[in-house]
């Protein structure tokens, strides 16, 4: 089968740097018409370097900001609906691993925004016009953080992923009646952003190489393998595959 999305509109949250610019920029290869965004105009305009990629800073934590950019999509795109929605966007908000007990609510609260709130609220939006049209994807970027313990050390993140997960599987029963199918993508430990390059140099050249030889293929995996998930679920191969989580780690 022919893998393309010619003319398919695809939304993907977070697309400034790392997955979200990768998964992007692979629709963008594949014919899909792509809208980002992000917070930082610089990292978008080098996303959109690749070309048929269009891009808005937006503050996903603004949630009137965040479903206005889905209803301005689907203005631009006639009316149309987005065919695949990739909530990507997430990440610890530069936050570093301590006692519970010394977590201020607003750290906690930012994680989740950005994490749970943020794929909230563009599903919401893109809701009506893909139940519509009767058919759709969403893909949620979760993170092995959502099926067991973190290795940031961070609670938020790790109960922010776990709601993600628990978000996908809702949605799947809620939305699979309208022809839309929503699955999430779970990626192991993968170097792609100043997140998690501070990440991988603070566990030092043993932790490195110990984290490695817990990977079934002894090696960390790239952007494009992420990316190569989200394709299969927004292809026809993935038509009938609902509520799932793939866990993208080279087996751990």
């Amino acid at each position: 089968m022919n893998l393309r999305f010619d003319g398919k509109v695809v939304v993907v949250s977070g697309a400034g740097h790392g997955f979200g610019r990768t998964i992007a920029q692979t629709f963008a290869g594949l014919g899909a018409v792509v809208h980002g965004c992000d917070l930082s105009a610089e990292e978008l305009a080098e996303t959109a370097r690749h070309g048929n990629i269009y891009t808005r800073v937006v503050d996903l934590t603004d949630r009137k900001a965040a479903a206005a950019w889905i209803h301005d999509i689907e203005a631009q795109s006639s009316g149309r609906a987005v065919f695949c929605l990739v909530n990507n966007a997430g990440g610890v908000a530069g936050q570093a691993p301590r006692p519970l007990d010394e977590v201020p609510d607003e750290d906690w609260d930012r994680i989740f925004a950005i994490n749970v709130g943020a794929a909230m609220v563009l599903s919401r939006a893109a809701a009506p016009a893909m139940k519509k049209a009767g058919h759709g994807r969403i893909v949620n970027i979760s993170s092995g953080a959502g099926l067991q313990a973190s290795l940031t050390g961070i609670q938020a993140y790790c109960s922010a992923k776990h709601a993600v997960i628990g978000l996908t599987r809702q949605l799947a029963h809620e939305f699979g009646p309208f022809g839309i199918t929503v699955n999430s993508v779970a990626p192991g430990f993968i170097r792609t952003n100043a997140s998690t390059e501070k990440q991988w140099e603070s566990y030092g050249a043993d932790g490195q190489k110990a984290l490695v030889e817990r990977i079934a293929m002894k090696r960390l995996g790239s952007a494009e393998d992420i990316a190569n998930a989200v394709i299969f679920f927004a292809s026809e191969l993935a038509g009938f595959v609902n509520g799932q989580v793939i866990q993208v780690d080279g087996g751990r």
